[in-house]
């Protein structure tokens, strides 16, 4: 919180491997990061990649069509709710766009896909753009989370938030997992 640094990962990541062209890069970037400056930078990728010694870059686009930090934030620390106008992003295919330009590219849309999908991406013989959708109403509680922010929060929500009743299915819909016994697969 309180960074708001958007749109430096993918370029960062680039710049981690002209530092380091031997060595695999990992970047996480949210999508709107993405539709800022990261799917022009997959261009400059395209560019370079076949120079670098081990060509794994991998970049895990956070895909949930929204402004998600700044929309909780928003709820956090001014108990306002989401502005859907200024928040919604437009919903973009970032690995057809990845493989447009030659890339390995991968969607992932359930969660049981996500160990296969990073195994590949760590063994591929280029860059990868694993495409994660994410749910934007999970809560991205932090461990030093405040009370006030907690409560800025359920203010929003009450005010009449777009995804109320989204994040308040998905928390306790969380919650409860951490109660029921889990299966290994």
């Amino acid at each position: 919180g309180n960074l708001a640094t958007m749109g430096p990962g993918v370029p960062y990541g680039i710049g981690a491997k002209f530092g380091c062209p031997d060595r695999p890069v990992i970047v996480f970037v949210g999508d709107g990061a993405m539709q800022m400056n990261g799917l022009a930078e997959l261009i400059t990728i395209k560019r370079y990649w076949p120079d670098w010694s081990d060509p794994r870059l991998i970049i895990a686009v956070l895909h949930n069509n929204d402004l998600n930090q700044v929309t909780w934030e928003m709820r956090a620390m001014s108990g306002a709710p989401k502005f859907t106008e200024s928040q919604s992003l437009p919903d973009i295919d970032y690995a057809a766009f990845a493989a447009s330009l030659g890339l390995r590219a991968q969607v992932v849309d359930k969660p049981d896909q996500i160990g296969a999908a990073w195994e590949q991406a760590l063994a591929a013989d280029r860059p990868t753009v694993l495409d994660v959708h994410t749910d934007p109403n999970m809560p991205p509680i932090p461990p030093h989370a405040q009370l006030d922010q907690m409560l800025s929060s359920a203010k929003a929500l009450l005010a009449g938030d777009a995804d109320r009743w989204g994040v308040v299915k998905t928390g306790v819909k969380t919650k409860l997992q951490e109660f029921l016994p889990h299966h290994d697969s």
